[in-house]
This record gives structure tokens, C-alpha cells and sequence, in this order.
């Protein structure tokens, strides 16, 4: 109750509201669990995460979401210069294209982590802050827009509609791209292509650049400390990539911006690299992890190449 007081006052919010509102949310037991990093990590593998989202039904569906929408992806395109394929990338991977969007009560789940944030996790405090900022954000779209806070449905994490944005994104990035007054994520495909193109260019989506080339290593001169120490951020120009032992080929040598050496493991195999771009760190803003990035890209590829068959 204090926090909702200090949210009301915060925001502007009518407190009672606020109170009656976070009153009503019900403590999920199993939503702190799944919080916590796995008691034994397993080896990560880039072939086995792959295959949970290359597949032929996922394909499927993303081939008919593209031709149902070949209209509202186009113009997507055009107007903020995220292509085609990385939208419906991103969709399949996150819902399958509205299959699965969650069951868990939004307000639950964001109260839970909130409130019951697992102190066993490493950061802890960090992760609680940060759902009780996206608690505050969701209390406040729901009191502005007069729906109600009890009905949406999402992850146990609390990301709601077909491409899973938490509250804070819906409040910064979702548009009405069908301009009928209001933001549906859930069943608008229309409003969902259009606030993800709108996330990507946010985070400084370069149109026309693409998102990886291929790479291979001269071990002869490769400096992997020095090609791994940035992780995913792009830091490299193409010259000083080359000059580290990240050998590239074609239009990669003359790239204009800066690279990244990713690495993806294959388990006990050898690990797979590509050089990323700018654009393929705008992909990770919207989860940050590599294999996702490869996944959207990959999907998004498939998906393409079903739709010219």
C-alpha cells in the first residue's frame, strides 16, 4: 500500500484506485521459481536453442501472418525501415504469431516480482526494481486508457499481446498504426507490426544495413580476447576486425560501421561466429541474447524463402 501510494502521488493516479487496484492482485507461487537461474547449467548450444523456433509450424504460421499482412508489413517497411522479415521474425518467435501470448494475470504477475522478487538470484535487487517500475507503468496506462487492470493476460514475466512487450515498452513504442483511437497488441495485427517496426527504429535500426555477414577466423593472427572483450557491442571497425584475425569477405570489408565478433556454441562442438552489425545489437535491445538475435534473423529468413516457393 505504500507503494501504491507513492505511484499515485508519483503519476498523478487517484490513490484509492491505485490501493483497490494492487489489493486485487493475487501472489503466484511458481513465479519466483522460474526467476532463477538453473541449479546446474547446461552447455549452451546454439543447433538445439535454434531448432525450438526453426521449425516447420512455426514457418508455416509466419508465411501465412506475412500474406495475411503483406499490406501492413510493406508499409511498416517503408515508413520505418525495419523489413519485412524482421517483424515477422520477431512475432514468430515470441508467440507464434498470437498462438501463445500467456495465461498468467498481468497484475499478478508484475506483483509478484515486484514484491516477492527471489533474493536467491544474482541481481536481485535490480530485477525487483525493475518490475516494480513496470508495475507503476502498467498502473498508470490502465488508469489513463480506463481499462481494466485486471483482465490482460501475458508471460509470467508480465509481457503482454502477440509481441510480448513489457508495460513500459507498450507506453514508449506502441502505436495505433490503423488509426481507429485506440492500441491493440493482442488481436490487431496491424497495431503489433507497426509498434515493433516503431521499437526497432527507437533503438537505432539502420534501414538497409544488414544484420550479420559471415566470418572465419585466421588463427595465424586471431586475438580472441580482444575480439570477445565487448561481447555483443558493435566496436570494430572492418579494417580493425580483419587486423584482429576475424577474417570477412565481400561487401563486409567495406561495411561503414562497426562489427561485433559473436559467438555461438555448440555444445562439445565447435563453437559458429558471425560479424554483427549495429542492426543486430538493435535486435538484442529486445532481448538481450545472441542466440534470440540469430533466431529472429533465421526465422524471419525461412519464413521469406516458404513465401517464394
Amino acid at each position: 500500500m505504500a507503494f501504491a501510494d507513492e505511484v499515485a502521488a508519483r503519476r498523478g493516479l487517484d490513490s484509492a484506485w491505485v490501493r483497490q487496484t494492487i489489493g486485487q492482485a493475487r501472489f503466484l507461487p511458481n513465479v519466483p521459481r522460474l526467476m532463477l537461474p538453473a541449479r546446474t547449467p547446461t552447455q549452451k548450444n546454439w543447433r538445439v536453442y535454434r531448432s525450438r523456433f526453426i521449425d516447420p509450424v512455426r514457418i508455416a504460421a509466419g508465411a501465412r501472418f506475412w500474406r495475411d499482412n503483406a499490406t501492413t508489413l510493406a508499409r511498416a517497411e517503408r515508413e520505418f525501415g525495419v523489413p519485412a522479415e524482421i517483424i515477422v521474425g520477431i512475432i514468430g518467435v515470441e508467440t507464434i504469431y498470437g498462438r501463445d501470448m500467456g495465461r498468467f494475470r498481468v497484475i499478478d504477475a508484475l506483483a509478484t516480482l515486484a514484491f516477492d522478487f527471489p533474493d536467491a538470484h544474482p541481481r536481485a535487487e535490480q530485477r525487483r526494481a525493475f518490475f516494480r517500475e513496470e508495475l507503476e507503468s502498467f498502473l498508470d496506462t490502465g488508469s489513463r486508457t480506463h481499462a481494466d487492470p485486471l483482465t490482460p493476460l501475458g508471460s509470467y514475466a508480465g509481457a503482454m499481446g502477440m509481441p510480448q512487450f513489457m508495460p513500459s515498452s507498450i507506453a514508449k513504442y506502441a502505436v495505433d498504426y490503423d488509426r481507429d483511437g485506440r492500441i491493440d497488441l493482442v488481436g490487431n495485427p496491424q497495431d503489433v507490426i507497426g509498434s515493433v517496426a516503431n521499437y526497432f527504429k527507437a533503438f537505432g535500426w539502420q534501414p538497409g544495413m544488414p544484420s550479420v555477414y559471415p566470418v572465419r577466423l585466421d588463427t595465424a593472427r586471431l586475438k580472441m580476447d580482444v575480439l570477445m572483450a565487448p561481447d555483443i557491442l558493435p566496436t570494430f571497425s572492418a579494417d580493425s576486425f580483419v587486423a584482429a584475425g576475424a577474417q570477412l569477405q565481400g561487401p563486409a570489408l567495406s561495411h561503414p560501421g562497426l562489427l561485433a565478433l559473436i559467438e555461438l556454441r555448440n555444445g562439445e562442438d565447435a563453437p559458429s561466429y558471425v560479424a554483427g552489425t549495429q542492426n543486430f545489437y538493435v535486435i538484442t535491445r529486445y532481448n538481450w541474447s545472441s542466440y534470440y538475435a540469430m533466431s529472429v534473423l533465421d526465422l524471419g529468413a525461412e519464413v521469406k524463402a516458404a513465401l517464394a516457393q
